[in-house]
């Protein structure tokens, strides 16, 4: 999944105007693993440590609140890793692709 899947281009008058993605919210399951950041750990590393892909590094983001434009985490924080992420991604593509 590239970044820019769910940007949209709108035009108004001269303006050109992209929407944002909208993330899920990602409530906690049983499944869910939880794990401890070590340093040097990066959100893009982890997904495609958990995932196989850097580009599901929002995954783990969302579940975990984190924001700030930054992939990097303290050492010492507990990241909640989500591994359902077929429902999250279909949760994501409906909410992005309603007109």
């Amino acid at each position: 999944m590239q970044r820019y899947t769910y940007t949209k281009q709108k035009t108004k008058g001269s303006k050109r105007i992209l929407t944002h993605t909208i993330y899920p919210k990602i409530p906690p399951r049983v499944s869910d693993l939880y794990i401890m950041t070590k340093d040097g750990d990066r959100l893009d590393l982890l997904a495609t440590t958990y995932y196989g892909s850097a580009n599901a590094w929002w995954i783990i983001a969302q579940a975990n609140s984190i924001t700030g434009g930054t992939l990097y985490v303290k050492p010492g924080k507990q990241l909640r890793i989500p591994t359902e992420i077929s429902t999250i991604i279909d949760d994501l593509d409906s909410i992005n692709n309603e007109e």
